[in-house]
């Protein structure tokens, strides 16, 4: 017999608690209200005005917006898209107050009874996405009632369209693409407007796991998950059954292109530019990212794009030579000697079994990755995670590409005004976003020596006056003898000033620095442009042991080629407001006179030993691999067990600059001959300047000044040389 009595108790206590647990929830939430996130400028993103950059010419760079997207209003998005969301996502979207009670208490059912469901509408999806930080991510109470707060408030704050707007257009799609526009752009390239029945479902089932139901990895499963994006278009009104149907059986049919971020030809520039523009507006009151600046940069589009091909080129060829070294198998055609190369080592020596035999290193690369952090934090145990790590092939494969992936960065500037005229930051952005030319900080190698040769002669040292190279040994401040190698002796162990630059004779410039002193060299070096990178004055310094950027060592030599007058790196001209005002100008007016730091008649000297290391130095390579002709001085530079390779070119109105080398300084080019800057950064440079010449946006007939008596030394100096050659001697 039922005990009704007792079931009423029951009842009646069951009702009391789920009221007293309402009560708690309810207070609970007007706990969390002070808490929960402003709903006001959730659609001030649609009036934002992205700043922009343009290159010298007025040509558009970048444009920084705070996310990639294009706001589109919401009757320019096709009605079957807005149907195919409602559907799917949220069938009561029109009729609830931002939160569905009735699917909300369902779910929440379904979860006790352990079937995890979500249960948001579309306006807390919105919230949610709107303010991740404020609402947080953890799957708890606390959580979804912030979400259901801030959804309250948005709906009261907001209509239904603005609302459908405000998540079409800053739900992310993966891929970095934010917004139904740049989803419709990136998987099937075309804009949203134009998308058929098929691809807005598509586009719209991306929604429930843009990883799971990716299109371009996962296309069948994409591809079933759009078919269910249609049923619920069926089921509810929004498709016809013939329709449903013919859809139904459609192939999936993609048009995927990532998209450009804004950043251009020039996408480490425009970071550097970006980084610079934020700690100036901020104190300002300007936003870069709304208030639509106008930002003219001294880049010119020719010789930007001059240089990413002689990057990519010559970089492609070396990693050639890189991937024999560090055993990885390489199918591209090579030209000429790398080929010869490549060809003739591999058959010669193990290369294929360098990675895989030294362990110790390997191990340190595994150790060092972010996979082996993240098994750590799953619990295993150092060993454990190594050895997983060591026996996955797929990891192993692309942790040898990471590392032996070479790097290079190049730089142009002007030297008499100091604009920057072209940046490559590194080969690709998109594969390494770490920039190459300002933040990079490598040992310089002997392009630094320059510095030395240029404090000797403002010391007054005769270029003609003589050193013995033979055993030579400095004593250091910690008391230790430093004994400088050359790579090639002279006969008679003798050489004057000026062959000790032109052939970068470690020898004479450790007795030059010994003489003139390291601190008179650095500060000479923080004169010309080495102005943000610490300098270590020991004698040491003069084979650049102090690690530098690229971006210094081409100021420092623009500043030489400008005869001892140094101007800061241009990058920005101008800024001006959205309606046009100026706000700040930055470019000097033409033949504005730079800071003097160096005697003209010392820096046309020091210009005299350089084009002397192009003529029949260690920068030869500009001459006879590239056939550059025009009046030019440099330097190359590579650094202990060919870590780094240099290259600084000097042409009267251009200076252009490159390093190359790997991103980890424990990997390096094996061979002697790649792995030296007169054959790899130097390709870099010679490549480009070639190509600037060619195309005359630098005049090939200009020319540097000579010092006095210069040119009847070359006569006698060449006449001399033809005479040795005639009697069958050696060139020195």
């Amino acid at each position: 017999m039922v005990d009704v009595k007792r079931l009423r108790r029951l009842a009646l206590w069951a009702a009391g608690a789920l009221l007293a647990g309402v009560l708690v929830l309810a207070g609970y939430a007007l706990v969390l209200l002070p808490f929960t996130p402003s709903v006001e400028g959730l659609l001030a993103a649609r009036d934002d005005k992205p700043s922009v950059l343009l290159a010298a010419d007025g040509s558009l760079l970048a444009t920084f917006r705070r996310t990639p997207r294009d706001w589109l209003p919401l009757d320019r998005i096709p009605p079957h898209v807005i149907d195919a969301l409602i559907a799917t996502e949220d069938h009561r979207f029109w009729e609830h107050p931002g939160v569905d009670w009735r699917r909300s208490l369902s779910s929440l059912a379904q979860t006790l009874g352990g079937d995890t469901q979500g249960g948001s509408t579309l306006t807390q999806q919105l919230a949610r996405n709107a303010f991740p930080v404020e609402i947080g991510r953890a799957r708890n109470a606390t959580r979804k009632l912030k979400e259901m707060i801030t959804a309250l408030k948005i709906e009261r704050r907001y209509s239904k369209r603005e609302i459908l707007e405000a998540y079409l257009n800053t739900v992310s799609f993966h891929y970095n693409a934010f917004g139904i526009e740049m989803a419709a752009r990136t998987y099937f390239d075309k804009p949203a407007a134009k998308l058929t029945v098929a691809e807005g479902a598509t586009l719209i089932g991306l929604l429930k796991g843009t990883r799971v139901y990716n299109p371009v990895l996962h296309p069948e499963r994409a591809r079933e998950r759009r078919n269910v994006v249609l049923a619920q278009m069926l089921k509810h009104g929004k498709l016809s059954r013939a329709d449903f149907e013919r859809l139904e059986a459609r192939p999936l049919r993609l048009g995927f292109e990532r998209q450009d971020l804004g950043q251009g030809i020039a996408p480490h520039f425009a970071e550097a530019v970006k980084r610079w523009l934020l700690g100036w507006a901020a104190p300002l009151g300007y936003d870069l990212y709304t208030d639509g600046l106008v930002v003219r940069s001294a880049i010119d589009p020719k010789l930007q794009r001059i240089a990413n091909q002689a990057v990519a080129r010559q970089l492609d060829a070396l990693q050639a030579v890189a991937d024999v070294e560090w055993g990885r198998e390489s199918g591209k055609l090579l030209a000429g000697g790398t080929r010869a190369y490549v060809a003739a080592r591999a058959k010669t020596e193990p290369f294929a079994h360098f990675w895989a035999t030294h362990a110790e290193l390997l191990d340190s690369f595994v150790r060092e990755s972010p996979e082996y952090a993240a098994l750590l934090d799953e619990g295993r145990n150092a060993a454990d995670a190594l050895a997983a790590l060591r026996a996955d092939t797929g990891f192993m494969q692309a942790l040898r590409e990471r590392k032996t992936r070479l790097e290079a960065g190049f730089v142009a500037i002007d030297p008499a005004s100091g604009a920057v005229r072209a940046w490559v930051g590194a080969r690709d952005h998109t594969l390494d976003a770490y920039d190459h030319v300002q933040r990079s900080r490598r040992q310089p190698g002997s392009t630094f020596k320059p510095f030395v040769y240029g404090a000797a002669l403002a010391a007054g040292m005769d270029p003609q006056r003589e050193f013995d190279t033979r055993g030579v040994s400095l004593r250091l401040p910690d008391g230790t003898l430093w004994k400088p190698r050359d790579m090639g002796a002279t006969p008679d162990g003798r050489s004057t000033l000026e062959d000790g630059l032109v052939f970068s004779r470690n020898s004479v410039t450790a007795q030059l620095i010994g003489e003139v002193g390291a601190d008179k060299v650095a500060t000479l070096a923080q004169r010309l442009g080495v102005r943000e990178s610490p300098l270590e004055a020991v004698p040491s310094l003069a084979l650049g042991t102090s690690p530098v950027s690229l971006l210094e060592m081409a100021s420092a030599y623009a500043s030489i080629a400008a005869q001892g007058e140094y101007r800061a790196p241009l990058l920005v001209t101008q800024v001006s407001d959205a309606n046009g005002k100026p706000l700040m100008q930055l470019a000097p007016p033409p033949g504005t006179s730079g800071e003097r730091v160096m005697d003209p008649a010392v820096a046309v000297q020091l210009i005299d030993l350089l084009r002397g290391a192009v003529n029949r130095g260690t920068g030869q390579g500009i001459r006879s691999a590239w056939g550059i002709t025009a009046d030019v001085a440099g330097k190359t530079g590579t650094t202990q067990n060919n870590t780094d390779g240099w290259f600084i070119l000097m042409q009267p109105q251009l200076v252009a600059g490159a390093w190359v080398g790997f991103n980890d300084a424990r990997v390096t080019l094996r061979s002697e001959y790649w792995g030296q800057g007169a054959h790899n950064a130097l390709n870099v440079v010679g490549d480009a300047m070639r190509a600037a010449l060619a195309q005359r946006i630098v005049d090939e007939r200009a020319e540097f000044p000579t010092p006095p008596g210069a040119g009847l030394r070359d006569f006698f100096r060449s006449a001399g040389e033809a005479l040795r050659r005639w009697f069958g001697g050696g060139v020195h």
